[in-house]
């Protein structure tokens, strides 16, 4: 499948969201995988979800909980399998920690995946899974 990344639109527009799409990859997930559709639900609505689109078809997906002042937590990042390997994963961080809400706020994030992806972004490792981001008046970018 070729994929031009440049046709990859990344959106927080919360009516762009395929309910749908979210519930089964999470369903598919190590980490999500026994949330009820309720739980899944109200999740998002206390979050600042950002969906990775091609064609209107939600192909990726990331949520942000933040305080809006000193911190935020990056949470439930996926991408289709059939869409993994063409830099979307990268599009949707860099999109995330680049954002003015929160480039300047410590990032924290709790995976056993994807390391090498998210230190690439300003992450680092912290004991075992655990990784967060310096704000960037704090990191030497």
């Amino acid at each position: 499948m070729d994929i031009d990344i440049k046709q990859v639109l990344i959106s927080s527009d919360p009516s762009l969201l395929d309910m749908d799409a979210i519930v089964h990859f999470l369903r598919q997930s190590y980490w999500a995988n026994e949330r009820s559709d309720e739980k899944i639900k109200k999740s998002l609505e206390g979050s600042t979800c950002f969906g990775a689109y091609v064609d209107n078809r939600q192909i990726g997906f990331a949520r942000v909980v933040t305080d809006d002042a000193t911190v935020y937590w990056l949470c439930d990042v996926f991408v289709d399998e059939s869409y993994r390997g063409h830099g979307i994963g990268k599009k949707l961080i860099e999109t995330i920690t680049t954002c003015d809400d929160y480039r300047n706020l410590f990032g924290i994030l709790s995976t056993r995946d994807a390391h090498g992806l998210y230190e690439q972004y300003g992450f680092v490792r912290d004991h075992g899974k655990t990784l967060t981001r310096l704000p960037d008046f704090l990191r030497k970018v």
